[in-house]
């Protein structure tokens, strides 16, 4: 049952997630004010390079209405300027804003709260020379996911099943149908749309054999090297394991939409299959995928990854692509040593995402959630990275 919250003293001005997206992409200083419990904010707030967060639970500005102390808590929000007041649903960070603004405090309200921030999933064209390349992305996690459109044909990939809609709805604002939905691998982070996709669109579920073999059925299987048409199209599976055995790319045209193999930052972390013991083995695989498979593609592939960082700068067009030349130049991984990487990605491994293993096991078919439940196990960064260099 939803709990009941005071109305405000004072309604106060609203701030929609992406609005408040915007002034993050802009690089707006941003005040935060959390006011969910201490375990909620640490394991789960609004990050950016440019916000300055302070954590104060709701229950403190209750008794500051009551006893009038409304500006010694204000003198604990850090940083200046408008205050940009948080909850899980809007609804206790109303009445803060509320409170705030009766007291002459310059503070607006997080609309829908954190809850209204997981539901923000904004989209933006990759330059490709093959398809129409939509780029999405999920500012409270730093997923990525893809749709490809050519000629009358679209296929999803990396879809996250909360957006399942989104994915139809915008191959048909581009005049095409959803025939293909697929995964670059057996996700750990979000629950998979592709199942979802499959059942409502009669789209064609597709994972590679090396995904499948771990359990995963009622999809179509993809070896190595094979081709998927979309449209005139052609999507050319790239085997990337090192992330899991199961870790495959795609390239259409110039673009490499490389799943969680590579970031712009970073590289995959290898300890999410097999756990800690099975981390090296997979952590050598990836250092081969780095050194030859990808040593195929050319300095000016497009990479398209599937995640990002709080700290990532994306491209000048705004979405989070780079050169492979680029990233060879970037990141000390592509000049490591095999054995010096394998000790890199293994040594400093951050937290593994909230719910994984239930979510692996959702995402292989051998276990169930409804929407809702799917909503909450997935909410959260997406932890998919190993640490960076500078971490």
């Amino acid at each position: 049952m939803a709990e009941d919250y005071p109305d405000p003293p004072t309604d106060p001005p609203s701030l929609s997630a992406a609005a408040l997206q915007a002034k993050l992409d802009d690089g707006e200083p941003l005040r935060v004010l959390d006011v969910r419990d201490r375990d909620e904010y640490d394991q789960w707030r609004i990050r950016g390079e440019s916000v300055t967060a302070t954590q104060l639970p709701f229950t403190k500005f209750l008794q500051a209405k009551v006893t009038g102390e409304v500006d010694p808590l204000v003198a604990k929000v850090a940083g200046t300027g408008p205050i940009t007041v948080v909850c899980a649903r809007g609804e206790a960070s109303a009445f803060v804003a509320g409170l705030l603004s009766d007291h002459g405090v310059d503070a607006r309200n997080l609309s829908d709260g954190m809850e209204g921030w997981a539901r923000l999933y904004e989209a933006r064209e990759i330059d490709c020379d093959a398809a129409t390349v939509l780029q999405y992305r999920r500012p409270s996690s730093g997923c990525l996911g893809y749709l490809v459109v050519s000629d009358g044909s679209a296929a999803a990939v990396d879809p996250l099943r909360a957006f399942a809609d989104r994915y139809v709805a915008d191959a048909a604002d581009h005049g095409a149908a959803l025939t293909h939905a697929l995964d670059t691998h057996v996700h750990a982070d979000h629950v998979s749309g592709v199942r979802r996709l499959a059942a409502e669109t009669g789209a064609e579920p597709v994972l590679s054999e090396r995904a499948v073999a771990r359990g995963v059925e009622g999809v179509t299987t993809l070896s190595d090297g094979d081709p998927l048409e979309v449209g005139s199209a052609t999507l050319e599976s790239c085997p990337l394991p090192g992330h899991t055995t199961g870790m495959t790319g795609f390239t259409v045209g110039d673009v490499l939409l490389a799943g969680d193999s590579v970031f712009l930052d970073s590289v995959a972390r290898p300890d999410l299959e097999a756990g800690a013991d099975g981390a090296r083995d997979l952590a050598s695989d990836l250092y081969r995928t780095l050194t030859d498979r990808l040593a195929a593609l050319p300095d000016e592939t497009l990479v398209a990854p599937g995640h990002y960082g709080e700290s990532t700068t994306p491209a000048a067009d705004g979405t989070f692509t780079a050169t492979l030349g680029t990233l060879r130049d970037r990141l000390p991984a592509f000049a490591m040593a095999r054995e010096a990487f394998v000790e890199y990605v293994c040594d400093d491994i951050p937290p593994r995402p909230a719910n994984f293993e239930r979510i692996i096991a959702i995402n292989l078919g051998t276990a169930t959630a409804d929407d809702d439940t799917a909503f909450e196990l997935e909410l959260g960064p997406n932890n998919c990275a190993a640490a960076p260099p500078d971490a």
